[in-house]
C-alpha cells in the first residue's frame, strides 16, 4: 500500500491446533533471531503491544499498516530507522488459529500509534 510495504518472510498453514502452536513457536524463535540481527544494527527495543493498537481501532483512526498488523499479530518488534523517516517492524501473525501463520516484516513511513 501507499507509504508501507509488508514482506512475508515465512508462512505455514495447519488445521491441527497442536501443530499450529508448534509453527507459531518456531516462527516466534525466527522473529527473535531477526530481532537480534536488527537490534545489533539499530539497538534493543522493547516488544510493542499490538493488542492496545487493536483496541484503539474501535474508537480512532489508526494508519492502515498498524491497524492491519494489530488485527493479525499480538506483538511486534520495531525500530525507527534514523535519518530515513521509516519504521521497521517484525511480527508473527498468531492472533487467529484459523489463518495461515506468517512471519512478517513491515517497512512504513507512518509512525506507530
Amino acid at each position: 500500500g501507499p507509504g508501507h510495504h509488508v514482506a512475508v518472510l515465512e508462512a505455514a498453514a495447519d488445521d491441527d491446533p497442536a501443530r499450529w502452536a508448534v509453527v507459531v513457536d518456531q516462527f516466534e524463535k525466527d522473529r527473535d533471531a531477526v530481532y537480534e540481527l536488527l537490534a545489533s544494527r539499530w539497538g534493543d527495543t522493547p516488544p510493542y503491544n499490538l493488542q492496545t493498537v487493536l483496541l484503539r481501532t474501535e474508537r480512532e483512526e489508526i494508519p492502515r499498516p498498524w491497524a492491519e498488523l494489530s488485527e493479525r499479530a499480538n506483538v511486534a518488534h520495531l525500530w525507527e530507522v534514523e535519518g530515513t523517516g521509516r519504521w521497521v517492524a517484525v511480527a508473527v501473525t498468531d492472533r487467529d488459529a484459523s489463518r495461515e501463520v506468517q512471519l512478517l516484516a513491515l517497512v512504513t513511513e507512518f509512525d506507530p500509534p
